[in-house]
């Protein structure tokens, strides 16, 4: 039951030498999420091991090139190498042109298809649901349209504790009832589901915002995520910067985590400007302290919180 986030790049408009442009995958119970596309991502997929044929989502923020710059070599990979699943692409309409320019000239051959869910909303607005997901989108506020993207964990089912079945003498319609969080009605009375079920474990989540600059709605959009990854282009000392450009500062990107209540803040997307990424974290964790800087190759995983069955 795995909720591992994958860092592929974090530089921002300048990819460096040990930084590369903005890419990630999220790993879903083995369903892999691709967040951004910047140049090399394929690479460093290979280098860590992520299968090109398990990523069946494609979730774009906006199409700046640091974003998607690796897009076109890994499609024409998954066509080498035989895929044949739809490929689902969340992104703006600007998006439309692209992938046409791609099929054009480079998309014979593709047993693939590849469908783009046009993103156009002025509020959060649930994209996908799968049995064990929903896909979010939201705007940012960023120089071109821009979107940001929460992955939730879908609400278990209950489990009913083992001792009440045997007490009620519950059949098995009455459990399946009781676990969809439905109370059970009998002539003597009526079983609360309350009394006699739990919640396995609480749903897991993660939230992508890049690029943008702060405005007031965003931490309510995210609020309680177990895990927001925050751009944090410039330090404070450049915010006018970050302003001219629409970006965040690493205060800026600490005072959303601690206004969404986050549980973890990841930050990354850095300027070139910047040589030493580590005098960013000391920014940021006077203000948010349970944040943490990416960095190419690095794995985060958002450990289930089980809740197990009283004895």
């Amino acid at each position: 039951m795995n909720f591992t986030l994958n860092i592929l790049g974090t530089a921002s408009a300048l990819p460096t030498v040990h930084r590369y442009p903005s890419a990630q995958v999220l790993d879903v119970r083995g369903r892999l999420f691709l967040i951004d596309c910047g140049e090399g991502a394929q690479m460093q997929m290979r280098r860590m091991g992520l299968s090109f044929l398990k990523v069946d989502v494609f979730c774009l923020s906006h199409i700046h090139g640091d974003h998607l710059f690796g897009l076109f070599g890994l499609l024409s990979t998954m066509g080498m190498l035989g895929r044949k699943t739809p490929l689902h692409v969340f992104a703006p309409r600007s998006f439309g042109p692209i992938l046409r320019f791609f099929l054009s000239y480079f998309g014979e051959g593709l047993r693939f298809r590849i469908e783009h869910h046009v993103l156009s909303m002025k509020e959060p607005q649930q994209v996908l649901e799968t049995k064990s997901l929903t896909l979010t989108a939201f705007p940012l506020h960023h120089r071109i349209e821009a979107y940001g993207f929460l992955f939730r964990e879908t609400e278990p089912l209950l489990n009913v504790y083992k001792d009440c079945i045997g007490k009620y003498g519950l059949g098995i319609a009455e459990i399946a009832c009781l676990k969809r969080g439905e109370d059970v009605v009998r002539d003597g009375g009526t079983i609360s589901h309350k009394d006699v079920t739990y919640r396995p474990y609480d749903p897991r989540s993660y939230a992508y915002c890049s690029d943008t600059a702060p405005f007031p709605e965003l931490p309510e959009w995210v609020h309680g995520v177990d895990l927001l990854y925050h751009e944090a282009t410039f330090p404070a000392s450049m915010e006018d910067m970050a302003a001219a450009t629409f970006h965040s500062t690493t205060v800026q990107a600490a005072e959303c985590a601690a206004k969404a209540g986050a549980k973890r803040l990841l930050v990354g997307h850095y300027s070139s400007r910047v040589n030493d990424i580590r005098s960013l974290l000391d920014e940021i964790v006077p203000i948010f302290p349970k944040a943490v800087l990416a960095s190419e190759g690095d794995i985060f995983d958002i450990p289930l919180r089980r809740y197990t069955d009283r004895l």
